[in-house]
């Protein structure tokens, strides 16, 4: 079982404050690593950096809005020295605006596509040089269900998470034979304060349980964070270029 161990690994993961990015941060600690915290706003992640102390690791939240590239790159290069390397890297930021096909505008496609696409590929690519420079690291790329389905209103959002999926991939071939991995999760809706107030309208919350068609009910952080570890970990060290739907069973339907 210690294939599943982090002790020792340094991880870097991007909108950490809250949700499945706060989850995420939190289960890489309690397998062992130290973790920097991108945050958009630094001053809002104090009792995180306690939770991750108080496990015996080390937290280092950085200010780190992924849509500011310049930014996004200086927050990896504070972790690398204060850290010393990076061996993980959790791509989390990402979002999108709902809205039927034909009222979209420019600036909905740019903001999401920016937010969910241009980030994941351009911070994955910095943190990426260092790990093969190396020779040894891993990255998880946090997609969506939405990137194999269709779902009505989310129009560009889904075809965002289909990027990252693809994406996934191409950086996987790459980067494999300088044993760099490079992985995407894919959750379906999970309770999380993004998703409260859309699962807090009982017909949408039905909807979404019948379509969860194995399991029938609304997931929970840590059971998105646990397989993000588990892709972190040497336990995974043949999965790359993997996207891992965690939807309890939405898209077999």
């Amino acid at each position: 079982m210690g294939m599943f161990d982090l002790n020792g690994r340094k991880a870097l993961v991007t909108a950490a404050g809250r949700g499945l990015g706060r989850a995420i941060a939190l289960a890489l600690a309690d397998a062992g690593a130290d973790v920097a915290l991108g945050l958009r706003d630094v001053a809002s992640a104090s009792d995180l950096v306690a939770e991750i102390e108080a496990k015996g690791r080390r937290a280092l939240p950085l200010q780190m809005d992924v849509l500011d590239l310049k930014q996004s790159r200086g927050a990896v290069d504070k972790a690398i020295e204060a850290f010393g390397h990076l061996d993980i890297l959790v791509n989390n930021a990402g979002g999108g605006v709902p809205r039927p096909v034909a009222e979209f505008t420019e600036d909905d496609f740019e903001a999401t596509i920016d937010l969910s696409v241009k980030s994941t590929f351009f911070i994955s690519q910095y943190v990426g040089r260092h790990m093969v420079a190396r020779k040894s690291g891993a990255i998880v790329n946090m997609g969506s269900q939405a990137g194999a389905v269709a779902l009505p209103g989310e129009a560009i959002y889904c075809l965002s998470k289909a990027a990252v999926s693809h994406m996934t991939k191409c950086f996987a071939v790459e980067w494999g034979g300088d044993n760099v991995r490079v992985n995407c999760v894919a959750p379906t809706f999970f309770r999380t304060d993004g998703t409260a107030k859309m699962l807090g309208d009982p017909a949408f919350h039905a909807d979404v349980l019948q379509r969860i068609a194995a399991l029938h009910r609304i997931g929970e952080p840590q059971e998105v964070s646990g397989a993000v570890a588990f892709l972190c970990s040497d336990a995974a060290a043949m999965i790359t270029g993997h996207t891992l739907m965690i939807d309890g069973g939405w898209t077999i339907r």
